[in-house]
């Protein structure tokens, strides 16, 4: 699926929740099925600066495609970079760096998610583009 195709297919499964509680349910239940990262990639090279949790985010090219990790201490933002790396995962660094992330937007989530928390899902979608620039860069 394309970087899009998999945004609108989130889009829609937000569509079948009538309130935000039932949104954020949702959310917690995406973190709670992120894999996580082993301890030893727990690491100060591998945080995301600008998040009000720890959120650690690893990043290797298998083939052509970037492959994200991630964890984080905070059950409801390992939903939400969950939802970023089923999003951006499984991509090329060039169709990562030139993608355009709507579907936060759509689903209302900016407009949900506190100051901090809006601007540490910022910090994660420009982390993984940094990723996906250097990667690029490197094949280049």
């Amino acid at each position: 699926m394309t970087i899009n195709e998999t945004q609108d297919e989130i889009i829609e499964e937000f569509e079948l929740f009538d309130d935000w509680a039932d949104k954020y349910e949702y959310i917690i239940d995406l973190g709670k099925k992120l894999k996580g990262l082993p301890e030893e990639q727990k690491t100060e090279e591998n945080i995301i600066k600008g998040c009000q949790s720890r959120v650690w985010l690893n990043a290797r090219q298998e083939n052509e495609n970037l492959i994200f990790e991630a964890d984080s201490e905070a059950i409801i933002v390992k939903g939400l970079v969950n939802m970023l790396i089923r999003v951006l995962s499984g991509h090329t660094p060039k169709e990562i760096a030139e993608s355009d992330l709507y579907f936060m937007d759509k689903i209302g989530m900016s407009s949900h998610l506190a100051q901090t928390r809006s601007n540490g899902l910022a910090s994660m979608v420009k982390q993984m583009k940094n990723y996906a620039i250097v990667f690029n860069s490197i094949k280049a």
